[in-house]
């Protein structure tokens, strides 16, 4: 007869598995703001989330998992953040609010050539990319049924656009020169009749 785990014993061991990852990506987020991200290694991380080495491969087989864990969480906090931000704001400034927040968010995001390149491919990336899209798509249809935003183009197709040009807010010196990006992005998809003569 197949004898079952106890209930406490299940949730003990689940509680075990989340205070590990947390304490592993606590201490992989101190060790890149310390060191950036290709300085970490799992045996700093282990030293540093004071968690044994056999324990920590258990959890996470090598650092790209942990890496892509950490990123995974990181891009969470901020989409949870944007949603933050546009329910505080102002109906009439939100959409300018969110993508200000966001392009702030993309500056910040400094990852090298090669970990951009695995951190961006993974499967997570495409999923919070699809929440903020359909995010954006909501604030822009809701600003074009008060006539702030062009109705001639689907709100998709907008959101799309404002997200493509505020990537270039990753390389801007300044939160001036990203409030720039944001007039310029938000001029493009105004009704014509809300663009001021000349622009």
């Amino acid at each position: 007869m197949m004898r079952l785990v106890p209930k406490i014993w299940s949730q003990t061991i689940a509680a075990h598995r989340d205070a590990v990852r947390e304490a592993t990506l606590d201490a992989t987020a101190a060790l890149i703001a310390e060191h950036g991200l290709t300085g970490v290694s799992m045996s700093q991380i282990a030293k540093e989330s004071g968690i044994g080495r056999a324990t920590l491969y258990k959890y996470f087989p090598d650092l790209e998992s942990i890496l892509v864990a950490w990123h995974e969480r990181q891009i969470g906090a901020h989409l949870h953040q944007l949603a933050q931000v546009g329910a505080a704001a102002r109906p009439d400034a939100r959409l300018r609010e969110v993508l200000r927040a966001y392009a702030g968010l993309s500056r910040r995001q400094s990852h090298g050539t090669d970990l951009a390149s695995l951190l961006h491919r993974s499967e997570h990336i495409a999923q919070a990319y699809s929440h903020l899209n359909d995010f954006l798509t909501d604030l822009i249809a809701e600003a074009a049924g008060r006539g702030e935003v062009r109705d001639d183009v689907p709100p998709g197709e907008l959101a799309a656009y404002c997200l493509h040009a505020l990537t270039a807010a990753a390389g801007l010196p300044s939160q001036a020169a990203i409030d720039r990006l944001i007039d310029v992005t938000l001029t493009g998809i105004r009704p014509f009749a809300h663009i001021p003569p000349g622009v």
